[in-house]
């Protein structure tokens, strides 16, 4: 490290306040490779109404299907969903197993996205199953196939996210997962990025 005027013992006696600046002021600069932060923010801005009109629509929409929709319904096409279903789940599951031998990032949203699908497919399996040993049969694989599986794939990932945070100096140890902030200071008004804290001593 002499090339940078440091030494290790230095960077080794350095504060994690320090080593985060240090970090951040040898991050390559994002020229050319990202839009204006004015833009992003504009993005960012519409992505969230986009968001909240979503869900603004879907409280009414639930609630009418939950007082309209009939307690029976002969459906069309049901080889067909649920073989599509499987097939999609199938690739999910491969392309996060490729991911993860290859120790790629888009491990992270494959794994999140298999397991948010398993879910799926393990309540539905389970509510639309015929009392007996069919449902019998559906709950069993929920609880022992699915359900552990769809934890896997998605705390795994999330743990491995926040590592990754605290290797690079992002966060302290200790900080949970959803404090844990977006690595890109063209993100932030000011240029630099939240850095989040544990405190040693929180009050009682």
């Amino acid at each position: 490290m002499s090339g940078l005027g440091l030494t290790d013992e230095e960077i080794q006696s350095m504060t994690a306040a320090e080593r985060r600046e240090l970090i951040r002021r040898l991050a390559p600069a994002a020229t050319g490779l990202m839009l204006s932060p004015r833009t992003m923010q504009r993005i960012r801005k519409w992505r969230l109404v986009l968001l909240l009109f979503a869900v603004a629509v879907l409280i009414p929409w639930t609630v009418y299907l939950g007082n309209t929709l009939p307690s029976h319904y002969v459906a069309r096409n049901w080889v067909a969903t649920w073989v599509g279903f499987d097939i999609l789940l199938l690739a999910m599951l491969t392309v996060t197993a490729i991911a993860g031998w290859r120790r790629r990032q888009l491990l992270f949203p494959f794994a999140f996205a298999t397991g948010v699908l398993l879910i799926c497919d393990a309540w539905f399996d389970v509510m639309t199953s015929q009392r007996g040993d069919d449902l019998l049969q559906a709950i069993l694989s929920a609880v022992l196939l699915e359900l552990p599986l769809a934890f896997v794939l998605i705390a795994g990932p999330l743990r491995l996210m926040r590592y990754v945070a605290i290797r690079h100096g992002l966060v302290d140890p200790g900080v949970r997962m959803w404090r844990v902030p977006i690595a890109m200071p063209e993100l932030w008004p000011d240029r630099t990025a939240p850095v989040v804290v544990v405190d040693p001593d929180p009050p009682l």
